[in-house]
C-alpha cells in the first residue's frame, strides 16, 4: 500500500510538471485550474447516516485532474434490539482520466480513522469497540455534467477493490453524487 501510494504521488508531481506549460512557453501554477466541491448526504430512520465531503483539485490538462479530499461519515443503526455506531474521519487523494469529454475514470486511496461500537440491548453478549485505521482504494468512472460557467454535476459509482471488513465500503458499490466549481 505503501509503494502504491509514493508512485501515485510520485505520478502525480511528474504529471504537473510535464503539463505545466500553457503552450506560450510559460508555465506555473493557473489559478483559473483550480476547483473546489464534495458531497453531503444524510439519511434517517433505523439507520443515520451523516456525510460531509469536501475536496480541492486542480485540472493538469483536459485530460486528467487530480486532488484532494477529507472526509466525515456517522453511521447509527438502532432498531431497538441492536444498536451499532460506526464514525469514520480520514482523507484522499484522486486522480481523474478523461479518456472522453465529461466521462472520467477514477483512482482514490484513501485512509479513514474509525470509531465504531455495537451492543445488543438487554443480552449478555459484551459490547464491542473497534477504533483503528482504515484503508480503502476506490476505483471506478462517471460523469461531469456541466451546468454553465465554471460548475459541474459529479456522478460517480466506485468499487473499493481492498474490501477491509471496516471500511464504510465494504461490499457494496459506492454511488456519489456532487457539485464542482472552478474559477
Amino acid at each position: 500500500m505503501k509503494k502504491f501510494f509514493a508512485l501515485l504521488i510520485t505520478a502525480m508531481v511528474f504529471l504537473q510538471i510535464t503539463q505545466a506549460q500553457d503552450g506560450t512557453g510559460g508555465g506555473g501554477f493557473d489559478k483559473s485550474k483550480l476547483f473546489f466541491g464534495g458531497t453531503l448526504g444524510a439519511a434517517f430512520g433505523y439507520a443515520t447516516i451523516v456525510n460531509v465531503a469536501p475536496l480541492v483539485g486542480y485540472q493538469f490538462s483536459p485530460m486528467f485532474a487530480a486532488g484532494v479530499g477529507l472526509n466525515y461519515s456517522y453511521y447509527n443503526y438502532n432498531d431497538g434490539y441492536y444498536n451499532d455506531k460506526q464514525t469514520y474521519a480520514g482523507m484522499s487523494i484522486f486522480g481523474r482520466v478523461f479518456p472522453v469529454r465529461s466521462v472520467f475514470i477514477q483512482a482514490q486511496p484513501e485512509l479513514n480513522y474509525m470509531w465504531a461500537s455495537s451492543y445488543t440491548d438487554g443480552q449478555s453478549i459484551p459490547p464491542i469497540k473497534v477504533n483503528q485505521f482504515v484503508p480503502s482504494l476506490l476505483l471506478g468512472g462517471g460523469a461531469a455534467i456541466p451546468t454553465g460557467g465554471n460548475g459541474s454535476i459529479m456522478i460517480s459509482v466506485m468499487y473499493d477493490v481492498l474490501q477491509n471488513v471496516w471500511s464504510p465500503y465494504y461490499h457494496q458499490a459506492v454511488y456519489g453524487f456532487g457539485y464542482i466549481v472552478g474559477f
